[in-house]
């Protein structure tokens, strides 16, 4: 068990094991960690991307937000 403050710091993430179901705690940490963004983070770090690499990925992100928006307003009419 956790002895002090810093160590509960440290520990990051946690995923509770109920019932000995390994395969169910998997599946939460990895819906968490994808919530997070964790793995998002990580593919960005893999390899190096230039500026303008990421200026036209982000580019493109908010414009699939936009047209998402849009279609969304479109059903709620």
């Amino acid at each position: 068990m956790r002895k002090n403050k810093k160590d509960f710091e440290k520990s990051g993430m946690r995923v509770e094991v109920r019932n000995n179901d390994v395969s169910g705690a998997l599946r939460i940490l990895k819906k968490r960690m994808q919530t997070e963004g964790v793995f998002n983070e990580l593919r960005a770090k893999t390899y190096f991307t230039a500026k303008s690499e990421k200026r036209r990925l982000a580019k493109a992100a908010g414009r699939r937000r936009w047209l998402k928006k849009i279609e969304k307003q479109k059903q709620e009419e």
